[in-house]
């Protein structure tokens, strides 16, 4: 227990004082949000990697779908590392930096309003996120509290408050370079706790083979009566499995707290480093977890399963190992969980902020008034996230949690689509955008109350989430076609920041104009 105290006592205290020492960072809106556009390729790798995957991965998702998939699972992590982190930064990176940075946005709402000339389509995204981020957000304490009933005889609420002021004190203090920094060092704890843990739960089953020699003898007649389905390639149900790995991966590239990562970088060059270190930091992280959820059927069964369930998979597979391992596991899941919830807290006080607040309740806002408005909506965005969170823990409130299930789904889903192509297609319109959001957001939540009037197949949450993408996919380019062109010249004014003239010297371009004039007397002689 003093290991654990210990070890606890020091990551609190290192993330406080990363938060306090960042606060020369946070004296305008630029540097509290975007950490001044100067933040490195390294850094912005790992806030996007700590972002992405938190205790709802850990703990929630590797726990379920490794029980409903088996070691297919891992698909799912993969699918994060190639489609949300890697194809992500290579179709969005770059141009989400340079268009940002030249339309002056901070956020996604402020980017769509500016892009598509539109106030009221600002005003609605800000709307969206703020309805949807919260839940979510409150979501990312729900793997907690197994963990620290196995590890410390602490009362979860207890848990839950302190995590979330330590995780407030420092972005507060220190906007996103605290945030971004800290991620960087969370994310090395992730990355040296997944592989740790994965080591020791396959030792403890006789090492990989072993394991998965005894993931092959485990039947479920209730899900499959193919004998080493839970051992093979593409598991029980590949057509689900792959709903989560779309959902899972391309969500990403909608979400407004992972976009905003690459507002940040320092520059175009920093881009392609990123997505190398991103990319490996999701095949480690996101591939680990899945992949250690997909042996969770050699120590839980259906019955203990059905009492507990899917979030007591994991804690259970941990529960034997030694205490030292545990507080590295205890202290993994709150690196997790803090790094996404500084990310969401801050995406959710700067959007309602600067898209919201200022120019509409408050005509006039300095950027001194503008910053601490953002520090006081991150603690009412942070209480709020808590009374939930304990809210559904000590009751049978379901609403809570089916909201929480489809926050992904609906933010992924309405913003996907008219962002990307707003980064590259003009002929982008409003009435897309508008499309797209209020098809997304009332699909999903229709899938809350009207669930099982919906196709078997999108009765699911996560199911109907990638379908919402994808049709967005669809939605957007085909009422934009059939919708008023935006005007020429302000479009054209857009989109000339992707243009780029370079300038040789005379030198260089006479020498090649002799060079050429040569080859040319010499092809004539020939």
């Amino acid at each position: 227990m003093f290991i654990k105290g210990f070890m606890l006592v020091v990551f609190f205290a290192v993330m406080v004082g990363i938060g306090l020492y960042c606060r020369r960072h946070t004296t305008d809106v630029n540097g509290f949000v975007l950490g001044g556009r100067s933040v490195g390729p390294w850094l912005t790798a790992f806030a996007y990697g700590t972002s992405y995957f938190s205790a709802v991965v850990f703990v929630g998702y590797a726990g379920q779908f490794g029980w409903k998939y088996g070691i297919a699972a891992t698909w799912a992590g993969l699918g994060n590392a190639f489609l949300g982190s890697l194809l992500a930064w290579a179709v969005l990176g770059r141009r989400t930096r340079v268009m940002t940075q030249h339309l002056d946005s901070a956020t996604m709402p402020e980017f769509f309003g500016k892009r598509f000339g539109s106030r009221s389509l600002k005003l609605t995204a800000s709307v969206i996120i703020f309805v949807f981020l919260i839940p979510y957000t409150a979501s990312l304490y729900n793997g907690l509290s197994r963990l620290f009933a196995m590890a410390f005889d602490i009362d979860y609420a207890v848990c839950v408050i302190v995590m979330a002021v330590l995780t407030g004190i420092y972005v507060i203090a220190g906007g996103y370079m605290a945030t971004a920094i800290n991620d960087f060092i969370q994310g090395i704890i992730m990355l040296v706790g997944i592989c740790a843990v994965i080591g020791a739960v396959l030792n403890s089953q006789g090492g990989f083979l072993a394991a998965l020699d005894g993931l092959a003898r485990v039947s479920d007649p209730a899900t499959s009566d193919t004998p080493g389905v839970f051992a093979s390639f593409f598991g029980p149900d590949p057509v689900n499995l792959l709903g989560v790995v779309l959902l899972t991966s391309l969500g990403t590239w909608g979400l407004p707290q992972m976009v905003q990562k690459f507002y940040a970088i320092k520059s175009e060059k920093s881009i392609n480093t990123g997505m190398v270190v991103s990319t490996a930091f999701a095949v480690v992280v996101a591939g680990g977890c899945y992949f250690l959820g997909g042996f969770g059927r050699l120590f839980s069964t259906p019955e203990a399963v059905a009492a507990g369930g899917y979030d007591s998979i994991i804690p259970t597979m941990l529960s034997g190992l030694p205490a030292v391992l545990i507080a590295v596991v205890v202290i993994l899941v709150l690196s997790a969980s803090m790094s996404t919830l500084s990310s969401l807290v801050l995406a959710s006080s700067s959007t309602l902020t600067l898209d919201f607040i200022k120019g509409n309740l408050i005509k006039d806002m300095d950027e001194g008034r503008q910053v601490r408005w953002m520090r006081a909506l991150v603690v009412v965005f942070i209480a709020i996230s808590v009374v939930l969170a304990i809210i559904q823990y000590t009751s049978n409130v379901t609403f809570i949690a089916q909201l929480m299930g489809v926050s992904w789904g609906a933010l992924a889903g309405a913003f996907l689509a008219p962002f990307l192509y707003g980064l590259y297609w003009k002929r982008t319109t409003k009435a897309a955008c508008v499309v797209s959001f209020l098809f997304s957001t009332v699909v999903m939540l229709a899938n809350i109350f009207f669930g099982s009037w919906f196709p078997a197949i999108l009765q699911s949450p996560i199911n109907c989430g990638a379908f919402c993408m994808l049709a967005g996919l669809v939605l957007v380019p085909v009422v934009s076609l059939v919708s008023k062109a935006p005007a020429n010249r302000e479009i054209q004014t857009i989109f000339a920041c992707y243009e780029r003239t370079v300038t040789v010297t005379a030198k260089d371009s006479i020498g090649r104009q002799g060079e050429t004039k040569v080859k040319r007397s010499k092809a004539r002689q020939g």
